[in-house]
């Protein structure tokens, strides 16, 4: 199992890192924080590149907004150490759920266990 690993991180990026950022991030990287899903980000000596190794899959959604401004260079803080402030009417954040069970599904749609049957919905027929 250790070398069908080995070779699967040789080969693929989507299930965390790949050998050789696992290298270039020995080799380079500074570690700067950690989000509450796992994921590590990191950046070079001089800051020039900025990057995270994904805990599990590599979705960029996964990526909270605090991260995600700092990878984007809107602001030079990590929010470990600027936390960002936050309002009262926001709501935590979540990935894109899109393609998986737990994406939103309408009433009517057949993605549902149940779809319910809608009778304000008239099928269009050609004449």
């Amino acid at each position: 199992m250790g070398i069908l690993n080995t070779l699967l991180r040789a080969v693929t990026w989507w299930n965390g890192q790949t050998l050789n950022t696992q290298l270039f991030t020995w080799r380079k990287g500074v570690k700067v924080g950690e989000d509450d899903q796992g994921n590590l980000f990191y950046r070079n000596a001089d800051d020039s590149r900025r990057w995270v190794i994904f805990n599990g899959e590599a979705e960029a959604s996964r990526i909270s907004p605090e991260w995600h401004g700092w990878m984007h260079r809107t602001w030079d803080d990590t929010p470990t150490d600027q936390p960002l402030l936050h309002k009262s009417w926001e709501k935590q954040h979540q990935e894109n759920l899109t393609g998986t069970a737990l994406a939103y599904a309408p009433a009517g749609s057949l993605r549902r266990p149940n779809p319910i049957e809608r009778r304000d919905y008239e099928a269009w027929t050609p004449e």
